[in-house]
């Protein structure tokens, strides 16, 4: 078990709950902010808006201190939520699709595919990001978790990418980063199909990093930071060889969600009842404070 630290706490937003320990250079982003009832847990624009904002500012941060120290800082990115994320805000798809509102949905998608790029690039400031997964991970927010460097996961949470339902694809990041983790193959199996797994399954296909009981996923992202705190140089020497070798850039991802706007707008009806369907089951689910 972990110590325990004295947090700075800095409210961003109504979206998001910052937790910021900067003597340690360790800063904790909760998404879904004191886990509203009845509010979905998913990327409503106010939330990724909230995310890009406090990335933005925490980057410049972290990249003016760079000068003085050669501290490893984290980022870790968590929820307030009984989910991590559910996905995009599939109330929102519908009626941008049912306007046939490209520029909206693509002013939307270009957003998340900043904030999810934020992750993997460690914010520009060589940071160590980390996925803490205590709650479902859908869609979006697999895509979310995939592109942090650690993804620390309870067992028992499910994950997916269940947008083939209604005839979609996760279009902000998925198969970028699937094919970083697993085979091309098994990354279009895994979006094509839309089954759920339960994070021990993804951790047998080595999409979750670390898998621990209920309850232990905060002491074992304090366990992988003392990891990398033990050895700094060798961990960022690494994060710079990932962005040589298997860097995921901003205009690969701008021009994938660009595919992603276009088939969204060619869906018909069917699909959009199903898109209707499940933000329903979601609205159940936050008003019911667990799935």
């Amino acid at each position: 078990m972990s110590a325990v630290y004295p947090f700075h706490r800095t409210a961003t937003g109504r979206n998001l709950r910052v937790v910021e320990e900067t003597e340690r250079g360790v800063y904790w982003c909760h998404m879904h902010a004191g886990a509203v009832p009845g509010r979905r847990a998913c990327f409503s624009m106010d939330l990724v808006d909230d995310i890009i904002q406090y990335q933005h500012g925490l980057g410049d941060r972290l990249r003016a201190a760079a000068a003085k120290n050669n501290t490893l800082t984290h980022v870790v990115l968590a929820s307030d939520a009984d989910a991590f994320n559910l996905g995009g805000d599939l109330d929102l798809f519908c009626r941008l699709i049912r306007a046939g509102d490209r520029d909206g949905l693509l002013t939307y998608a270009r957003q998340c595919v900043r904030g999810v790029h934020a992750f993997h690039d460690g914010l520009g400031a060589g940071a160590h990001s980390i996925a803490l997964l205590q709650g479902d991970a859908l869609g979006g927010g697999f895509e979310a978790a995939l592109s942090c460097h650690t993804i620390v996961a309870e067992e028992d949470v499910l994950m997916g990418l269940p947008e083939v339902l209604f005839d979609l694809f996760p279009g902000m990041g998925a198969y970028s980063f699937l094919c970083k983790r697993v085979t091309p193959h098994l990354a279009e199996k895994l979006m094509l199909e839309g089954n759920m797994f339960s994070s021990q399954e993804m951790h047998k296909m080595g999409l979750v990093d670390v898998l621990v009981p209920r309850g232990e996923g905060v002491a074992a992202v304090e366990d992988v930071i003392r990891a990398n705190r033990r050895i700094p140089h060798a961990r960022a020497a690494m994060h710079q060889v990932r962005q040589m070798t298997q860097a995921v850039t901003l205009d690969e991802m701008m021009r994938i969600t660009e595919v992603w706007v276009d088939t969204a707008l060619q869906l018909g009806d069917k699909s959009l009842r199903t898109m209707d369907r499940l933000v329903r089951a979601q609205e159940r689910r936050a008003a019911n404070g667990a799935a």
